[in-house]
């Protein structure tokens, strides 16, 4: 992990991500799924490109934000799909 972090809040859970990555791949670098699908299987990213809009999430309580295409900055608060 680069010597830069931030912190970030997932779920509830405070965790120090490196900075200068998307919200997806601070997800994959902490082995964390976007959320479940509807069999509870856990869920990845489908294009990462911001077109399939499969990765929305919330963030600092804003719905639908694409985690493919938003950098980690420090205080974020995500809430994952479950």
């Amino acid at each position: 992990m680069s010597e830069h972090t931030v912190q970030l809040w997932i779920d509830g859970q405070a965790l120090r991500i490196s900075a200068g990555v998307s919200l997806l791949a601070a997800l994959e670098q902490i082995d964390l799924a976007l959320g479940n699908s509807p069999g509870g299987a856990p869920r990845g990213a489908f294009c990462a490109m911001g077109v399939c809009q499969e990765c929305r999430l919330r963030v600092d309580g804003r719905p639908g934000v694409l985690a493919c295409m938003t950098l980690v900055r420090d205080g974020m608060r995500v809430e994952r799909r479950r």
